[in-house]
């Protein structure tokens, strides 16, 4: 995901050349999710990207090998953040796998809510993105269905079923523009694991 990204100030400004490459890699990650979440990977060009990111092309084209690129290193650096949110989550106090199921849920779908751009791009824009894009977006889903395994000590289709549901009702509300009800989604989907596993999910 992107997280909060903010142009240079003109001018000498002190930050290293590193720091500098930083900033703009974060801008122009930042960039073409904003832009393939609203135009599709097929209508974005490289010139959406650095309008938005306010960057030059050649300052584009030294960190990123085209267009396609610059997508993929988005949804990995996206995937990342999202990973590291679900350890963090994982690793909070927990008395049953109910209440350690919630803490996963709540982080992820609060993470999607607060960057929708992104949550699209991940979870719809992503499988017209070619087969590299597709094979993330797939990945992570394999990623979160293991935590979930973890958590009920349990690797049946069931764990797969569950992370097919948060995916398609999460994509639902994305797709229609309604990321910010996502968080809604915890209880009721911690209700049907429990059904779904009864006498595991609350040990």
């Amino acid at each position: 995901m992107s997280g909060e990204v903010h142009q240079l100030p003109r001018g000498r400004h002190g930050l290293t050349r590193d720091e500098v490459l930083a900033s703009q890699r974060r801008r122009m990650l930042a960039a073409i999710a904003e832009a393939v979440s609203h135009k599709g990977f097929a209508g974005v060009s490289v010139a959406d990207v650095i309008a938005r990111a306010g960057v030059s092309r050649e300052t584009f084209y030294e960190q990123f090998a085209n267009k396609e690129d610059c997508f993929l290193q988005a949804l990995d650096a996206g995937a990342d953040r999202v990973l590291k949110v679900l350890g963090a989550a994982l690793a909070e106090p927990a008395d049953t796998r109910a209440e350690r199921l919630g803490n996963v849920l709540d982080a992820y779908l609060h993470a999607l809510a607060a960057e929708p751009a992104f949550a699209k791009a991940f979870l719809i824009d992503a499988y017209g993105a070619g087969p590299r894009a597709t094979a993330r977006r797939i990945e992570l889903q394999q990623r979160f269905v293991d935590v979930v395994a973890g958590i009920l000590g349990t690797r049946s289709f069931a764990c797969e079923a569950v992370v097919a549901a948060v995916s398609s009702l999460a994509t639902a509300r994305v797709g229609t523009g309604r990321a910010g009800e996502l968080p809604e989604l915890r209880e009721p989907l911690v209700e049907l694991v429990e059904r779904l596993f009864p006498g595991e999910a609350t040990r």
